[in-house]
């Protein structure tokens, strides 16, 4: 049996991140761990997580996957020059840049940027956001995938795939709603890091959650 872990928002709490990492390697010996994105912004120390991500898994029974969250987005468009500052420093950016004593590496805007939008295997779909109904998987955009705000009672078909995301945070997180499962249960907003645990021989939607509080 092999199984995917999906992490939601970490918004720069290292802390929660470790112990979730540590309660992943306790619950199983190996398999895929897919981070949602929103690493960065808000939280505490956005270095560590971004730095921890980097050094990747700790053997190589494990395989990780980070997807690209719209902060990662926003701090690389400012830097960039294709975003405004004072926009991402209203959302959160003004804690990065001071956990980074106000320079962020070069190397860690240009993992950012290369970060993969969607993450699919056999049943299922990872994206940080949402997608966009009435358009094919193939033609949604970054800002569908980016920013979607899907409420919190929809479900739907999404192409014969279970849908897992993160982005609109909620206290009563993580919940599965029809083929479509929120694991951003608002971290950095005092709730709590969770994780979906998928056995990826099974459709459908996840088998067990994980959380540690904030």
């Amino acid at each position: 049996m092999s199984y995917t872990f999906a992490i939601g928002d970490i918004h720069g709490c290292i802390d929660p991140l470790k112990r979730l990492l540590a309660n992943i390697a306790a619950y199983a010996s190996g398999g895929t761990v897919v981070f949602l994105g929103d690493y960065v912004d808000r939280g505490p120390d956005s270095r560590s997580v971004v730095e921890r991500l980097i050094s990747g898994p700790p053997s190589s029974s494990w395989k990780w996957i980070a997807l690209k969250g719209n902060h990662e987005d926003m701090m690389v468009g400012v830097h960039a020059g294709q975003c405004d500052q004072s926009w991402w420093l209203a959302n959160g950016g003004l804690k990065t840049i001071q956990s980074y004593e106000n320079e962020i590496p070069e190397w860690h805007l240009e993992w950012a940027h290369s970060l993969p939008l969607m993450h699919m295997d056999e049943h299922r779909i990872f994206v940080h956001a949402g997608v966009r109904e009435g358009a094919y998987l193939e033609d949604q955009t970054p800002k569908d995938l980016l920013w979607t705000r899907v409420p919190d009672d929809y479900s739907s078909t999404y192409w014969g795939k279970h849908l897992c995301h993160g982005h609109t945070p909620s206290h009563q997180n993580p919940l599965t709603v029809g083929n479509r499962t929120n694991v951003d249960s608002a971290c950095v907003f005092g709730g709590k890091l969770s994780c979906a645990v998928f056995d990826d021989s099974v459709p459908g939607g996840p088998i067990a959650f994980l959380d540690v509080k904030a």
